[in-house]
């Protein structure tokens, strides 16, 4: 059994012993790479209309590159793990020179663009987001390239609940499950008995309600157990220390508010306001994230959650800064991973059959054996 803090951060299986394992030997693709192109352009087109029109959404712009001293760029966990590459930008003959690093993902940046775009309450902003993420260990559903779905949304203080957390899920969760049936309608070879259909409904659990069902498993063998008996989850409150003395997940402390105390629904006290949509992948047979969203910091949860972190030297950015003095406006956002999404809906076995990008040869070789497609 994994050890609980190893499996805290760090994404990906860990070797290629263990990969090989749990890639299917029974695959074959319904749909072959050229309808897999077809198919991939319909959900992405319904999946960002259907966005924009469930939250109010308007698709803008995002950076592939930020400065580094803007605070901006997303750290993904809090220990310092998964750094962003950084380059020199000598600029003028090193007069006016730039340090910018290649995003992680644009969630700090959304934040800021909602004031950059002039968005009211209950308007938002969607993107295309492309980044990079090299401290990823390449497996079959984790990649060096990312790219997402970024979105953010104008709330006020009074909708800073678990409420509206949870009404504005079941809208995304609505669009992702109608983007399957869509691809399903234009492709009718997907309609076959080989796996079940995608779950109407999701099941909202609170991160300390499943480790109480499994008190002694780490997160990811307690997040298997959860999805073979509800194969769509939304897991709340990621990020907070949980009774076993770990977090769920490591969480980076200035974006999601993971520290606001809430009530379940039995009455115990519990703490977060964000979480991750998780599903049962039928053709891997494990678990599958597809999202990670909440409602973002206050001032207030900011410096609290970055006093717990120990980074409170953040605060002199100037994001952090923009927070402290009530320059942006309060939000809720979250990505959706594309090349996931597409993985799962499309019933594939590999990121590689939905996104073009870098694999070691061992994986490559190991997929062409059992007759997986990886795009090049």
């Amino acid at each position: 059994m994994t050890d609980k803090k190893a499996d805290l951060a760090g994404p990906g299986i860990g070797n290629y012993d263990d990969v090989e394992k749990i890639l299917p030997r029974d695959y074959t693709s319904i749909l072959n790479p050229k309808e897999t192109q077809k198919a991939i352009t319909a959900i992405k087109l319904y999946i960002e209309e259907n966005l924009c029109k469930e939250l109010n959404l308007i698709r803008v712009e995002c950076p592939l590159i930020v400065d580094r001293q803007s605070g901006v760029n997303d750290y993904l966990d809090r220990d310092g793990s998964r750094t962003p590459i950084e380059f020199h930008i000598s600029n003028d003959y090193d007069q006016h020179p730039i340090d910018a690093q290649i995003v992680q993902a644009a969630t700090k940046w959304k934040r800021v663009a909602l004031k950059q775009f002039g968005m009211e309450v209950g308007e938002g902003l969607l993107t295309d987001m492309r980044a990079v993420r090299k401290d990823y260990f390449l497996d079959h559903d984790h990649s060096a390239y990312v790219d997402q779905w970024d979105w953010e949304r104008v709330i006020t203080e009074d909708q800073r609940n678990l409420d509206y957390l949870k009404d504005t899920v079941k809208k995304l969760w609505k669009v992702v499950r109608g983007a399957g049936e869509h691809a399903r309608e234009l492709f009718p070879q997907m309609k076959t008995d080989s796996y079940p259909d995608f779950p109407e409904e999701l099941t909202f659990l609170h991160a300390e309600d499943i480790l109480e069902m499994y008190p002694d498993l780490p997160r990811k063998e307690r997040e298997t157990r959860v999805l073979q008996k509800y194969p769509a989850v939304f897991i709340i409150g990621v990020g907070w220390t949980l009774k076993d003395g770990y977090p769920h997940e490591m969480r980076a402390a200035d974006y999601d508010d993971w520290v606001t105390e809430t009530t379940s629904q039995d009455g115990q006290p519990m703490h977060g306001l964000n979480g991750d949509i998780l599903v049962w992948n039928p053709v891997t047979r494990r678990r599958h994230e597809l999202t990670s969203m909440g409602i973002r910091v206050t001032k207030e949860t900011l410096k609290k959650q970055l006093e717990m972190t120990g980074q409170l030297d953040f605060l002199r950015l100037p994001y952090h800064q923009a927070i402290l003095n009530d320059e942006i406006p309060l939000s809720i956002g979250g990505g959706i991973g594309q090349s996931r999404t597409y993985m799962y809906l499309l019933r594939k076995a590999h990121l590689g059959e939905c996104s073009v990008t870098v694999w070691p040869r061992i994986l490559r070789e190991m997929c062409a054996k059992k007759n997986i497609h990886v795009l090049e």
